[in-house]
């Protein structure tokens, strides 16, 4: 588990490159709004969010994240892209 607030969810997810959710979504073999659900998205027509509760508060609340893969996989294309 990790705790993240919102607006550094949302500043890790503005930092990634054209076409990082798709190659998140393509690596990890989920749905591509799935991904964007994770980042503050808000399509669930497939119920497709994974481990992500939210409280409001500072700096757009706090995030807390059961299952960070997808968070990983961002701050490793950040860090490929040297983004970070």
């Amino acid at each position: 588990m990790k705790t993240i607030t919102f607006n550094e969810l949302r500043r890790i997810k503005d930092k990634l490159p054209d076409g990082s959710m798709q190659a998140i979504a393509d690596s990890l073999n989920i749905n591509l709004d799935t991904v964007r659900n994770y980042f503050g998205g808000t399509k669930y027509d497939n119920n497709e969010i994974i481990g992500i509760h939210t409280e409001q508060g500072p700096d757009g609340g706090i995030v807390l994240l059961d299952d960070t893969t997808i968070l990983e996989e961002a701050i490793k294309i950040l860090n490929e892209n040297n983004l970070n």
